[in-house]
């Protein structure tokens, strides 16, 4: 066995949705594996921890609430969650790292995950701050050309912040940076985050699609699947902040005019249905800005729309997925 990569949950100690916990990578056997990143790369007088490592614990708590039990009928679906199908859920822990040590904590991120990625699960992270995704795609390495969905307030195209390279105004920049990603779709735009001009102009000079949240409230979801080529891979990484305040309210940085719940699971269950959809990601929950723990129910009604698309929908591309 494995050396656990992970550790034990924290407190109150409940995996999401109460499904089985498995530690030892090694001999994991799943469709979907949860996994916490707490950290990413702090900037200058950030504190390590923050309150977004506290974000895992707060999803897996609150996601008792989701569900009376897997055979109940989800509207969302319109079935239940695996559609009578046998589906294998574990919940894999957080990564075992130091928050004072970025670098090394990244480090063990990429390759949990991708011991995740051999295993032939599907990899659903929870945030930590926006900095995670960047390992997480860096152990896509083998899976590409992938594209990346990105739901927002902001561009995330910084180079640096104060010579911090990896932190969570830089993690499109760092993925547009890696061989196996091909398109990048930026969705939920709005208002004021670090982006400068020439964030802005370099950001669309590599090629990315930027939607407003304003276009997404105009024009619907499907114009902007509409725009997204059919039968490839995608990832999607979640801001809490792209979604509105009224709906996503625990975030660092809320904006007015975001995007609904009812665009996020639109965007999934199409994503599901033109493309191979092999991993997600939501991050920048701050749990105690919550209010009745709606921003963290909420996490987990996406994280499900995500598990039983993917389940309805299961000819993606080669990817490797047992799904």
């Amino acid at each position: 066995m494995d050396r656990p990569q992970t550790i034990a949950l924290r407190p109150p100690g409940t995996t999401f949705m109460n499904f089985p916990l498995c530690r030892d990578l090694s001999g994991l056997d799943a469709d979907f594996a949860i996994l916490g990143i707490p950290f990413g790369a702090p900037y200058g007088d950030d504190m390590v921890p923050n309150d977004q490592a506290k974000a895992p614990a707060a999803v897996r708590r609150e996601s008792t609430r989701l569900s009376l039990g897997l055979d109940h009928w989800d509207f969302d679906l319109d079935g239940t969650l695996f559609n009578g199908r046998d589906i294998r859920v574990r919940d894999c822990g957080d990564i075992a790292g130091d928050p004072a040590d970025s670098a090394g904590h990244y480090a063990m991120a990429q390759d949990v995950v991708g011991r995740i990625l051999k295993r032939a699960a599907c990899p659903i992270i929870i945030g930590g701050d926006h900095g995670v995704p960047i390992p997480v795609l860096r152990a896509y390495d083998r899976k590409g050309p992938i594209n990346i969905v990105q739901i927002d307030a902001h561009i995330d195209w910084r180079d640096d912040v104060d010579g911090v390279r990896e932190g969570y105004s830089s993690p499109i920049r760092r993925a547009s940076e890696m061989a196996h990603v091909d398109r990048i779709f930026q969705i939920g735009m709005r208002a004021q985050g670090s982006a400068r001009k020439q964030e802005v102009e370099y950001a669309l000079s590599y090629g990315a699609d930027i939607t407003t949240s304003y276009q997404v409230h105009k024009q619907g979801m499907a114009a902007v699947l509409a725009r997204m080529p059919r039968n490839e891979r995608y990832y999607l990484t979640i801001d809490a902040d792209g979604l509105d305040p009224a709906v996503m309210p625990a975030v660092a940085a809320p904006a007015a005019g975001g995007l609904l719940f009812q665009h996020v699971r639109a965007l999934i269950h199409g994503l599901v249905q033109i493309g191979d959809l092999v991993g997600m990601d939501i991050v920048e929950i701050t749990p105690t800005r919550d209010i009745n723990g709606v921003t963290a129910l909420t996490a987990g009604q996406i994280i499900l729309n995500f598990i039983g698309a993917k389940v309805r929908y299961s000819n993606p591309p080669d990817s490797g997925a047992t799904l």
